[in-house]
């Protein structure tokens, strides 16, 4: 155990001292297995898992996702769906940011990525809640915050590199991110109305929408609407796996994107090139936390942790809070994907041991990395968010968001209480 923990203590230095994250992770994954047992022993498995895991075919879902979100973007999309969330909520106080989470959600079910929806939805929104004179601590902080639930409404790449790395079927996870992605949203509006309840003037209502608009901007996002609900329905119903869900839903969001004279041969090509950097960025990192993940394993760190876990009269629900509190503390100092890459590996075989479900416990850990998305001092989705307004203080952005994290923090404590709102719709799948 002690020599597990020196080395995940050597992996903080090494990421503090600006060394990418997959690089730290293989090379203590590497000497640390090495000297538990030879090192021709160390690089041999270093050198299987990452042959093992390059030809998985279930790792062909990562990059098909990525390019069903990067041409979603490229389509003009996120305005459309904007504008419906907005005929329906955009009459009430606070109901332009109220749009902007809901649009948020909507989005993130066919995009993915947190970052690339607080990208978007800030060229989309900010424009017209500043058009209705919106404080900006209120409109950047429902852009923010509804930018997180990019990492739990499925399609989710996070998720589906959690499933990778505990064997968790990644189907059963991206079922289980609807309801607590619902609820998400649900409670972020109520976050909205806790803001203009006690300030009206932070976010005045627009104008109300007649139904014959409302229908106009429905029938804009059917087809979106429509392509996300053909992937994880198909998955969910059993049609098919979550890789070739990913293959017809790229395969739909270019067929959109055409049909929309969105696509052009510049288009195709710079959405191609993100992909793959983006993808081997990815891999990099996955690889690197395979290899750790194993020396961890070896090391004996998971069943010591199970052993003082189960020698502590705290409970197993107790060990799981405790968990949650580790996460929010590191959401302070690393980013989501960090997080997940370095803590995974610890604590998955620890929690099963406790004889929790790898799924709940995959919901748990996202809306754990959702909230460290807006937390000071890293929060990326405000660095993001600054990055597009250059004329708002990082402080503006922080300062309101605090509802939204703390209705996070109300919705990871009804999860861990209730984990059928993550298992039932998995339950039901066949």
């Amino acid at each position: 155990m002690t020599f597990a923990l020196i080395g995940f203590a050597a992996i903080l230095v090494l990421a503090f001292m600006r060394m990418p994250l997959g690089v730290a992770l293989g090379l203590i994954g590497v000497v640390g297995f090495s000297e538990l047992s030879n090192y021709r022993a160390g690089m041999s498995n270093a050198a299987r898992l990452v042959i093992d895991s390059g030809q998985s075919y279930g790792l062909s879902v990562v990059p098909l996702f990525i390019l069903m979100g990067l041409m979603v973007d490229r389509g003009g999309m996120a305005k459309e769906l904007y504008r419906a969330a907005y005929t329906f909520l955009g009459h009430r106080r606070g109901g332009l940011a109220m749009s902007t989470i809901v649009a948020c959600g909507m989005f993130s079910a066919i995009c993915g990525s947190s970052l690339a929806t607080a990208a978007t939805m800030s060229k989309v929104s900010m424009p017209e809640m500043r058009r209705y004179k919106y404080h900006d601590s209120l409109a950047t902080a429902s852009i923010a915050a509804g930018g997180t639930l990019g990492i739990l409404i499925p399609p989710s790449v996070i998720l589906v590199i959690y499933g990778l790395i505990t064997n968790a079927s990644v189907g059963k996870l991206f079922i289980a991110g609807v309801l607590p992605g619902i609820i998400g949203v649900l409670f972020y509006l109520a976050a909205v109305l806790f803001v203009v309840t006690r300030n009206p003037e932070a976010g005045p209502a627009g104008d109300r929408s007649n139904w014959g608009e409302r229908l106009i901007a429905l029938r804009d996002v059917w087809t979106t609407l429509g392509l996300f609900i053909f992937v994880i329905g198909g998955i969910y119903v059993g049609a098919f796996t979550p890789t070739e869900a990913a293959g017809m839903g790229a395969a739909g969001a270019i067929a959109i994107a055409y049909f929309r004279g969105a696509l052009t041969w510049k288009v195709m090509l710079e959405v191609c090139r993100e992909t793959t950097l983006t993808t081997a960025k990815l891999f990099l990192v996955v690889f690197g936390a395979m290899i750790f993940s194993n020396f961890v394993n070896r090391a004996g760190l998971p069943d010591a942790l199970l052993d003082i876990a189960q020698s502590l009269e705290i409970g197993s629900l107790g060990v799981i809070i405790m968990i949650i509190i580790i996460y929010l503390l590191l959401g302070c100092v690393f980013e989501s994907l960090s997080m997940i890459l370095l803590t995974v590996p610890i604590f998955a075989p620890l929690v099963a041991g406790l004889g929790f479900d790898l799924v709940w416990f995959g919901i748990l850990v996202v809306v754990a990395t959702e909230i460290s998305l807006i937390t000071p001092p890293i929060g990326m989705n405000v660095f993001v968010l600054k990055g597009v307004l250059k004329d708002v203080s990082v402080g503006t952005i922080f300062k309101g968001v605090t509802p939204f994290w703390v209705a996070d923090i109300f919705r990871i404590i009804l999860i861990a209480l209730v984990p059928g709102i993550a298992l039932w719709l998995p339950s039901m799948m066949h």
